[in-house]
Formats: C-alpha cells, structure tokens, sequence
C-alpha cells in the first residue's frame, strides 16, 4: 500500500521492451537509500518490484498486463515519474489509501491557474468515472489529490503550488496519458451493497450484502 505522497522524481535512463514486458532503469540517486531487492515501489502510480540496484538507479520489470492496464507503455528514456516508496504501518497516512493496482488511463485536457492553486482537468474512461465523486481522493500518476468539479466524461483536481512543483504534473503536455487509481474504499462498498445476480437462490452465507439487506427490508415492510 501506498499514500499517494510523493517522495521524489525519477528519471528514465531505459526503458526496454523484452518478451512482451518491459525492463525500466529509473535513476534516483537520493531516493529509497534504505530498500531492498523486493522491495514494492509505485512508479507513475503503478506498484512494480525493485529487481535490481546499479550506478543510483534501480531496475524493475513491468508485465505484459500492466503495460496494456497502464500509461507506463509510453515511457521514453529521459521522462521524470513520480516514485514513492511502499507504506509502513508506523507511517502516518497523511494522503489516502493507494495501492498501486492502476484503474484505467486518462487523458489531461486543461490546465489552468486558479490563485495559488492549479486546476487540471483529465478526461477519464466510464468504468473509472463511476467511482469519481465530488471531494473524493483520486490517485493520478501516483499523486494523492481530492476532487474538484465532476462531468460526464471527466472532472478536475486543485492542486497546491508544493505538489505542482514536487511532482511530474507540470510537465505533462496537454494530451498526456495518465495512471488515474480511484477511491479503494469505494470499490469494496459497492462490492458489498449492490444486488447480486441470482443472490436470492444462494444460502444466507454466500450471499452478498446486498441482498441480504434487501430481504431485510422486504420482510419488515
């Protein structure tokens, strides 16, 4: 699990595919002095392995799925993402649950300053957008943000000026791919609450929340 929060900025220094995958060089020489092989780490958002260490940067290996799942099939040799290190459970959680399973790729379509803060709106596929909601947490590129306004097709995200600064956000052309995570507790909430097809022939122990709430209600009306 991650938080969200930044830690630094990585450079690309490889990105080769190989069978399918592809193998990432990331060069942060001040970054992560205390991990391990095996270690996770979110890169752009999406948890990958460090594999190997050489010359301040580290090696991981991105799978045949996570390249078609995520924005990380576009990385070029030169390109900053956004790198954070796996939460301990000493850690404080000052950002909101990530854990680095990517739910689909938006685009950015605006970015524009609003006072001290930047406005960024990204455009996103509806199986994300249906767990976007107005002041919610949403991971883009692995940064930790709240909801601003949402459409049909998209929403935006007020950033502050540290995290425009400490973070690939500002360097994104209009257009760029991005890793969008929604809300994890979101997703286990409908999970449990919505009908389940067919729950009602199922043994009071196998069925979903749902259902078993509805019958509730339907026998004391």
């Amino acid at each position: 699990m991650f938080t969200g929060l930044i830690e630094c900025e990585g450079v690309i220094t490889r990105a080769d595919r190989q069978g399918g995958g592809m193998r990432v060089e990331v060069y942060a020489p001040e970054f992560g002095r205390d991990m391990q092989i095996g270690d996770s780490i979110a890169v752009d958002g999406v948890r990958l392995t460090v594999v190997k260490f050489i010359r301040g940067a580290f090696l991981t290996d991105v799978s045949p799925e996570t390249l078609d799942r995520t924005a990380l099939g576009g990385l070029q040799q030169g390109q900053k993402v956004n790198l954070e290190r796996a939460l301990r459970l000493s850690d404080r959680l000052a950002g909101h649950l990530v854990s680095g399973s990517v739910d689909g790729v938006g685009h950015l379509e605006l970015r524009q300053g609003g006072g001290k803060f930047t406005v960024y709106q990204f455009q996103a596929p509806s199986h994300v957008m249906r767990y976007v909601v107005e002041k919610g947490a949403i991971a883009i590129d692995g940064i930790s943000l709240v909801v601003g306004k949402v459409g049909a097709g998209g929403f935006t995200v007020p950033v502050d000026p540290h995290i425009d600064a400490h973070t690939t956000l500002k360097d994104k052309p209009i257009g760029a791919p991005v890793n969008i995570e929604t809300d994890l507790l979101a997703k286990y909430v409908e999970r449990f609450v919505a009908p389940d097809a067919g729950a009602d022939e199922l043994p009071a122990e196998r069925r979903g929340l749902g259902s078993l709430l509805r019958e509730f209600t339907e026998g004391n009306r």
